[in-house]
C-alpha cells in the first residue's frame, strides 16, 4: 500500500547530522563574535575616546588621588605636567617617562617654576611625599593638582618606568 498524501513523511535526524548542526551554529558565533571586536577595535566607541581635556582637568580645586589605570586613560594625549616630588637620586634611578623632577622638600621654594595653566599630576615612591606636595600646591592655590600615589602602585599595576632616560 501506498502512503496517502495526509499522512507525512518523517525525517530522521542521526546523531552525526545534529553534530554538524551544532558546529554550524556554534562557528557562526564565533564569527559573529569575531566581527563585532574586530568593529570595535577599529572603531572604539565614542564614550571610549579621549574627550577630556585641560579645562576639564583644571576643574577640581582640591587635590585628587588618581590610579595609574585612570591616569593612563584620562590623561593621554593631554598637555599636563607630571611631576616627581623624590629626591635627584631616586629620579634618576628610575622614573616615570616624561616626568620633571622636584623633591618635596624643595616645591614651596620653587612654586613658581610650576605651570598654573595646566593640570600637575604629582607621584613619589611610596604616595606619602606625593600627597605633602599635593597639599602644597593645594595651600599655594593651585587647581587641578592630582596625586598619581607612588611608583610602588604604578610597577604594581603593570606599568614601566623610564631606567636611565
Amino acid at each position: 500500500m501506498s502512503k496517502s498524501k495526509s499522512q507525512s513523511k518523517s525525517k530522521t535526524v542521526t546523531p552525526a547530522k545534529q553534530s554538524n548542526t551544532v558546529f554550524i551554529v556554534a562557528a557562526l558565533v564565533v564569527v559573529v563574535i569575531g566581527a563585532a571586536a574586530a568593529f570595535f577595535l577599529v572603531n572604539p566607541p565614542a564614550a571610549n575616546t579621549a574627550s577630556v581635556n585641560t579645562t576639564d582637568l583644571m576643574a577640581n580645586e582640591d587635590p585628587v588621588l588618581i590610579s595609574p589605570e585612570a591616569y593612563n586613560t584620562e590623561f593621554a594625549g593631554v598637555d599636563h605636567y607630571l611631576l616627581d616630588v623624590r629626591t635627584p637620586d631616586e629620579f634618576n634611578t628610575s622614573h616615570i617617562a616624561g616626568a620633571h623632577n622636584i623633591s618635596v622638600d624643595l616645591i614651596a621654594s620653587r612654586i613658581n617654576e610650576l605651570p598654573t595653566d595646566k593640570p600637575i599630576v604629582v607621584y613619589c615612591r611610596s604616595g606619602n611625599r606625593s600627597s605633602q606636595a599635593a597639599q602644597i600646591l593645594d595651600e599655594a592655590g593651585f587647581t587641578g593638582v592630582y596625586d598619581l600615589g607612588g611608583t610602588n602602585q604604578w610597577t604594581s599595576a603593570g606599568y614601566n618606568l623610564c631606567i636611565g632616560c
